[in-house]
C-alpha cells in the first residue's frame, strides 16, 4: 500500500498539479493586495470616500449601541453583521482572476497551435505489397 501511495504520489501529474496549487495560493494573495489595495481605494475615492471593506449592515447589535463607524468596531462590540462591502472585493478578486487564466489559457492555445506538426514517416509497405510488385516488374520484362 506503501508503494503504491509512492507511486501516486510521484506521478507528473500529482506534482503538476501541486505545484499549480502552490502558485495559485501565492497569486491569490496578490490579486486580493491588488483589489484591497489598489484597485478598490480609487473606486472608493470616486464614489464618496467609500470604504468598501467597511460597508455592511448590522443585523443585531452588540453590547455597545449601534452606530459603528467600521467593521473593526462592529465585530468588536459582538454585533451580527451583513458584509456587502467583502462581497464586492471578493467578486472584483474573481474577476481579475478569471481575467488573468482567461490571458494565460489563451496564450496556450495560440502556441500550441503554432508548433508545427511533425510529419510521420510513411508505415513501411507490407511484404505482401513488396512480392506482387517484383512479380509485376518481372512480368513487364
Amino acid at each position: 500500500m506503501l508503494k503504491e501511495f509512492r507511486e501516486f504520489a510521484v506521478r507528473g501529474n500529482v506534482v503538476d498539479m501541486a505545484v499549480g496549487i502552490i502558485i495559485g495560493a501565492a497569486f491569490g494573495a496578490i490579486v486580493k493586495s491588488l483589489v484591497d489595495d489598489v484597485i478598490m481605494p480609487p473606486i472608493g475615492l470616486l464614489l464618496g470616500n467609500v470604504d468598501f471593506s467597511n460597508l455592511f449592515f448590522v443585523l443585531k447589535e452588540g453590547s455597545t449601541a449601534a452606530p459603528y463607524a467600521t467593521l473593526a468596531l462592529a465585530k468588536a462590540a459582538g454585533a451580527v453583521t451583513l458584509n456587502y462591502g467583502m462581497l464586492v472585493n471578493a467578486v472584483v478578486s474573481f474577476i481579475i482572476v478569471a481575467f488573468a487564466v482567461f490571458i494565460l489559457i489563451r496564450n496556450i492555445n495560440r502556441l500550441r497551435k503554432q508548433e508545427p506538426a511533425v510529419p510521420s514517416e510513411p508505415a513501411p509497405t507490407p511484404e505482401e505489397i513488396l512480392l506482387l510488385r517484383e512479380i509485376r516488374d518481372n512480368l513487364k520484362k
